[in-house]
């Protein structure tokens, strides 16, 4: 058996898990290399891990995540108003499956963002689409896709992600174009996941902040209606830190 012309066609084939277990299997000494039903089952399982390794971590680039953050580093306690259940209530990604929102208030400092990217974070590692904002990025590249002619495009990318994370809402008065665009994502009909919002405001401020109240009612009907609401409370972590 021609061992080399074997892998080449793996690796031709984009096996590449595959590969590079079947050629550290061929390393091994003869009386220690498995049987073939069980170096087919290994090879099998090399590939998916593999697969779920470099999605992961696509999924991880193209979601441009702030923070590397991951949810066993959130602090939980009754002082932060974040409990330990929140978190494995969320960590699981039924919301997004459920197309539910995640609506995270609170001061400056209080780990809002840091939530916001663990929970970010994790739904990659689930496999899911993520895509991550500050709210003055997203009205930049509202601007650009508005110049350029490309917003059509740019709402159904964006729609296309099973989360959306918006950060720091309400810092940046919201112009008429920045409420359509909201507007068109929240009911894009190729939109079918979560949204994830951090916000100093609470959420009964953001209908003033909108402040336009058609608008306005259309888009806090569909944020609110299925969310999961966190208020974060405390000192500063920045100062803590």
């Amino acid at each position: 058996m021609n061992t080399q012309f074997t892998l080449e066609q793996l690796y031709s084939l984009k096996l590449e898990g595959m590969a590079k277990r079947y050629q550290a299997a061929l390393a091994l000494p003869v009386h220690q290399q498995e049987e073939a039903h069980s170096l087919v089952a290994l090879l099998c399982q090399a590939e998916v891990e593999y697969r779920n390794y470099y999605r992961t971590q696509r999924l991880l680039k193209n979601s441009r995540l702030r923070y590397n953050a991951v949810l066993e580093e959130v602090i939980c306690t009754p002082e932060r108003g974040l409990t330990k259940e929140t978190i494995i209530r969320l960590a699981d990604g039924m919301f997004i499956k459920k197309a539910e929102n995640v609506l995270i208030c609170g001061v400056t400092g209080t780990g809002k963002s840091f939530l916001s990217c663990a929970l970010g974070r994790s739904a990659c590692l689930l496999g899911y689409k993520t895509l991550y904002f500050s709210m003055n990025k997203f009205l930049e590249a509202l601007t650009q896709a508005r110049l350029d002619g490309s917003y059509l495009k740019w709402i159904k990318n964006i729609a296309s992600h099973q989360l959306l994370i918006l950060d720091d809402f309400g810092i940046k008065a919201l112009s008429h174009d920045g409420r359509l665009a909201l507007l068109d994502i929240l009911e894009d009909p190729y939109a079918s996941g979560s949204t994830i919002i951090t916000s100093q405001l609470p959420v009964d401020k953001w209908y003033e902040f909108i402040n336009e109240p058609t608008i306005a009612d259309a888009i806090l009907d569909r944020l609110t209606a299925t969310a999961h609401k966190i208020e974060l409370t405390g000192q500063s972590l920045r100062k803590r830190k």
